[in-house]
């Protein structure tokens, strides 16, 4: 790991020199491909300098303790040397969790796809509940929330409801989300009091960008229609709505949230290139050995992830049995301590298929 370490520490001089360069300043691009590995290993090395630091100081106190001390100047040094050990396992683990092999879309916006499951009009209810979760969680996080196309329904809430949120990191906090979440609650439609269990399923799907999938226009079909609201009476009076149909896969993306065609074509595409990105990933994922797949991961969409309690005020987390008597704060988007420890146990189960 050191040789490794030491590696990466030059190849980070090499690319502080490059990055002051005038020549390589003038060529953009390339200056901002070199900044991006630059301040991508950065943190590596800081900690491998941290590592080292704590590495040679420990070997001076251990040499120190061989000559001739009076004994309270020996039991200091011991105590010195115990705190370097303990600092250097700490120092150690945390490298091995930095040189794991980075997803390459961990940077990247999501687009995230909400839909009320078992459960009827309180399935609806609760797919705005998390609706709002996420978008709570968002604003927390300085991120933007935008609308992709919604269906709601009567009584309030979602039947689906799509969004992008845009922000540094967006997929790696969010990724762990995807699977199917169910409430038990009495409904506000249930007069006798009786608990209910419903379900609504999340897809967190990392934005599609050029560089990844390119659609041939040859391959999709666009429709156009009226937008409809409740009861289906016309929105508007303009064939605004989009319809695109990708011909090879079969998928259909519908867009009427916004008035003008040409927004909801261009949504509609975003939403059709990252599904499509997404099923690429999703075939690449499943040529690996079943072996070698995280726990955690950001797996199977089929899966039951997490029970929403309201008579108990508990949220549970199934893949890392993890219970928090919260409801209320985690409903207002405050996801950090779930995601945090979702985000350690992944990296624990990775270091464990190295080791």
């Amino acid at each position: 790991m050191l040789d490794k370490l030491s590696f990466i520490e030059n190849k980070y001089e090499e690319l502080s020199k490059k990055i002051i360069d005038p020549e390589v300043i003038a060529n953009t691009s390339e200056w901002q491909k070199l900044a991006k590995e630059h301040a991508d290993i950065e943190p590596i090395v800081m900690k491998y300098r941290e590592y080292m630091k704590v590495k040679n100081t420990l070997e001076e106190d251990k040499e120190i303790l061989k000559e001739k001390l009076d004994d309270e100047m020996r039991e200091l040094l011991k105590d010195e040397v115990a705190e370097h050990e303990e600092a250097l396992q700490r120092l150690e683990e945390e490298l091995k969790i930095l040189l794991l092999p980075k997803d390459p879309n961990d940077e990247k916006n999501v687009i995230v796809e909400i839909r009320a499951g078992a459960g009827g009009d309180e399935a609806g209810l609760f797919a705005g509940d998390l609706f709002r979760m996420y978008s709570r969680y968002a604003e927390r996080q300085g991120w933007k929330v935008e609308v992709m196309s919604s269906n709601s329904q009567g009584v309030g809430g979602f039947k689906e409801v799509i969004f992008m949120i845009k922000g540094k990191g967006a997929y790696s906090k969010l990724k762990y989300e995807s699977g199917v979440h169910r409430v038990q609650r009495v409904p506000i439609t249930e007069s006798s009091g009786r608990i209910h269990t419903s379900t609504a399923t999340v897809a967190v799907l990392p934005e599609a960008e050029d560089i990844d999938i390119e659609i041939n226009p040859n391959d999709i079909r666009v429709d156009v229609f009226r937008s409809s609201g409740h009861g289906g009476q016309s929105v508007n009076t303009t064939d605004s709505a989009v319809r695109i149909t990708h011909i090879p896969s079969g998928m259909v993306v519908s867009c009427q949230d916004e008035k003008s065609q040409l927004k909801n074509k261009e949504k509609a595409l975003k939403i059709l290139k990252t599904r499509l990105y997404d099923k690429m990933l999703t075939e690449q994922q499943d040529e690996i050995a079943q072996a070698r797949r995280s726990q955690v991961g950001s797996g199977d969409r089929s899966e039951r992830i997490r029970t929403y309690n309201f008579p108990q005020g508990r949220i549970t987390d199934h893949r890392i049995n993890k219970t928090i008597h919260q409801l209320e704060a985690f409903l207002d988007g405050d996801l950090d301590e779930m995601i945090e420890t979702l985000i350690t146990t992944d990296q624990a189960e990775k270091l464990k298929q190295v080791g």
